[in-house]
């Protein structure tokens, strides 16, 4: 089988990351995230950054690996080895996946709908993102898998 290209692994990885630091700095959704929770910036200065940040890289990391199996993968060459056709890919996961699970736990967490939508949102670009990045910078053999 061939090998997936590592630096697509990687940038996907950093892209939950560097859309986390836009998405929710205080003058774009931060502040009304903040609010939907109840939360000021003393309180997220609170935590550990170091360990938040470390276990949300592996975190990406694995949901890297996650959308190369899925998105991306042998015998999808040609016109369906694009940024677009990743994209779409990681929209739909966003969708089929990730919402499903942000929103369940959100109910059961008591979270309001402002944040159900923020969060939702942010994932379902970011993955988006992700399975762009990931189907645009791996090339796979034009074959299908033997069986």
């Amino acid at each position: 089988m061939p090998q997936p290209n590592l630096l697509a692994i990687v940038i996907a990885a950093l892209i939950p990351m560097f859309m986390g630091f836009i998405y929710y700095h205080p003058k774009v959704f931060g502040k009304v995230w903040m609010d939907s929770l109840g939360l000021k910036e003393e309180d997220l200065k609170k935590g550990n950054m170091g360990a938040i940040m470390g276990i949300s890289l592996v975190m990406s990391v694995l949901l890297s690996f996650f959308m190369l199996v899925n998105v991306d993968g042998p015998g999808q060459e040609g016109e369906f080895d694009t940024f677009k056709h990743g994209v779409f890919h990681g929209v739909l996961v966003g969708f089929m996946v990730a919402m499903p699970v942000l929103v369940t736990n959100g109910l059961f967490e008591r979270k309001n709908l402002k944040n159900l939508a923020i969060n939702t949102l942010y994932w379902i670009i970011t993955i988006g993102l992700m399975g762009g990045v990931i189907d645009m910078l791996n090339h796979w053999p034009n074959e299908a898998p033997a069986m």
